[in-house]
């Protein structure tokens, strides 16, 4: 009798394990709705972007999860276009709830550059062209809904509460995040960790796995590498808990992060990213190791340490100089807007501070974060230049020296 019930216990682990199975194929039937024509590049405030919204919900829905969001599964919020324009948005939010005393959030952005009529499109005469974003970010949100698969079907009652939410406007610059971040419907010091998916879907087994956040909290480095070797994927470490994703949000909350991308590349906010260049194996292989990283995570008895890093990456641009600022994304100009200062930077030295808004760098004018970004790309190690900074009423020129 003892050897039946084994066996059937057995029969039924295997069947969950199947049931929540992270697959090629899962991921390839996310990817090929979101990013298909008929979602016209989910921009924001879009009825295109509502149509991925609900199909997110539907999703969460199905799994049995709790709606976490402000009217059901959704958080709705107030999007700026630009200093004069703002649309409808929202987030898309579900919990899974295993009564624990600590909580990891999985999440991606869901919107896109629609048809090329908002900011962003790195195609010339870009509007009117459907930007289907395969990679940036259909890819990242496969990875939150196959994720979410996994946690509320594998039979397993995790010692962490698990909080799945796909984020709106980040390619406006992370407000979807910002404001669920500054609007949280769970308590944020209860939050372990925040895991955020943006362009995982260009796997290429002969090159490295990006893992971003990595100098955020001590034990990615006993934990990541571990799981890497084990699943035989080669990683390179990005140690900035801030950058142009929607993990910043969540890192300037003294949270420790983790960020998963697998490149750059020529399709990169242009119409050309599109789905038949997706690797699904490739991604469904880093999903399955970050729930190896999860899992473990899962059972060490205390919450992480989080720890302030440097400067973040810039992904789609390689600078020669950095300044070591923490600039508030969602900011609408004119001059970009420093959240904070790191230490021992050039940033530092010049004596900018938090709040400042630089409005030119040499003869750089800065309306936008992709005017800062191209004028970094100017300068070289050594080099001192004029930074002229608003902070309150007064008007500053700080000598910048790289």
């Amino acid at each position: 009798m003892k050897k039946l019930l084994l066996l059937i216990c057995l029969f039924t682990y295997q069947l969950q394990a199947q049931k929540s199975a992270i697959t090629p194929k899962n991921v390839e039937k996310h990817i090929a709705f979101l990013a298909s024509d008929e979602l016209k590049g989910r921009g924001t405030g879009t009825k295109d972007e509502q149509k991925a919204a609900d199909y997110i919900a539907k999703h969460f829905k199905s799994l049995g999860l709790e709606p976490k969001g402000t009217n059901g599964f959704e958080q709705p919020f107030k999007a700026n276009i630009d200093t004069v324009h703002a649309v409808d948005a929202r987030n898309v939010v579900a919990y899974l709830d295993n009564g624990a005393d600590r909580t990891i959030v999985i999440g991606a952005h869901y919107d896109h550059l629609g048809e090329g009529y908002q900011r962003g499109s790195l195609e010339a005469n870009s509007k009117g062209k459907i930007h289907n974003g395969a990679d940036d970010n259909a890819s990242g949100v496969a990875g939150v809904l196959e994720m979410a698969r996994y946690y509320a079907k594998n039979g397993v009652k995790e010692s962490h509460n698990f909080l799945f939410i796909c984020f709106s406007a980040e390619e406006l610059g992370l407000l979807g995040s910002k404001y669920y971040s500054n609007n949280p419907t769970i308590d944020l010091s209860k939050v372990n960790l925040m895991l955020n998916f943006d362009m995982i879907g260009r796997f290429d087994a002969a090159k490295a796995i990006t893992v971003g956040g990595w100098g955020t909290s001590p034990t990615w480095g006993q934990v990541v590498p571990l799981v890497m070797e084990r699943e035989k994927m080669l990683f390179k470490i990005d140690s900035a808990g801030a950058g142009a994703s929607d993990h910043t949000s969540f890192y300037v909350k003294k949270i420790p992060v983790l960020f998963f991308f697998t490149g750059v590349h020529g399709d990169y906010h242009k119409p050309s990213d599109d789905t038949q260049l997706i690797n699904f194996e490739g991604e469904a292989k880093i999903l399955n190791a970050v729930t190896g990283i999860i899992n473990d995570v899962d059972k060490l008895p205390n919450r992480l340490e989080y720890r302030e890093t440097a400067m973040p990456m810039a992904r789609n641009m390689s600078f020669k100089v950095t300044m070591g600022l923490l600039l508030d994304y969602s900011f609408n100009g004119p001059g970009i807007k420093v959240d904070g200062v790191s230490k021992n930077r050039p940033g530092e030295a010049a004596g900018i501070k938090g709040g400042d808004l630089i409005l030119r760098l040499d003869k750089y004018n800065l309306n936008t974060i992709y005017d800062y970004m191209g004028a970094l790309g100017k300068f070289e190690k050594g080099q001192t230049v004029e930074a002229e900074v608003q902070r309150g009423n007064e008007k500053l020129k700080l000598p910048v020296t790289f």
